[in-house]
């Protein structure tokens, strides 16, 4: 009964950090989002089909929390785009391993765009592969993997996926 409790509160922990995780990108915080990871993490979007042969070219690709904030700052502050709104839905959180120092973890996840006077699209879909550390007993991303299905993605990615 005491592991299953201990499952019980690894997933609903894990789930809050994604439910934070999505709101501070859907709302538009984007200066908060690079404090969901530890300062030497890796982020990367990648497509599948790279990602199932193990080849390394990712469309995007970050190695520290500060080039995190240099991509965020490009993104508010450098590129001039279409302003969209976006919103994820995150479902299918299975729990890969916890050796005690780390968690692995898979989610499926969804971005449906939205801009300004145009219908809402689906934006990308795929799958995040994660690995969490606790720091200050709290869950960071140590590593997370957005594994996007299709091979064409539309225009570019601005914001977070």
């Amino acid at each position: 009964m005491a592991e299953t409790n201990r499952s019980l509160l690894l997933r609903l922990e894990i789930e809050d950090l994604y439910a934070r995780y999505c709101a501070c990108v859907d709302s538009g915080k984007l200066d908060d989002w690079p404090d969901f990871f530890i300062e030497e993490c890796l982020y990367r979007v990648i497509p599948r089909e790279n990602y199932d042969r193990g080849l390394p070219l990712a469309t995007l690709s970050f190695e520290s929390k500060g080039m995190l904030r240099d991509r965020i700052y490009a993104a508010t502050q450098t590129l001039f785009h279409q302003p969209y709104y976006q919103r994820h839905i995150v479902s299918g959180l299975r729990i890969l391993g916890d050796d005690g120092g780390a968690v692995r973890c898979e989610a499926n996840y969804l971005v449906i765009r939205t801009k300004l006077s145009e219908r809402s699209e689906v934006f990308n879909t795929g799958r995040y592969l994660d690995k969490l550390v606790r720091v200050d007993g709290a869950f960071k991303f140590a590593e997370r993997l957005c594994i996007f299905d299709s091979e064409v993605i539309p225009n570019s990615i601005i914001y977070p996926i």
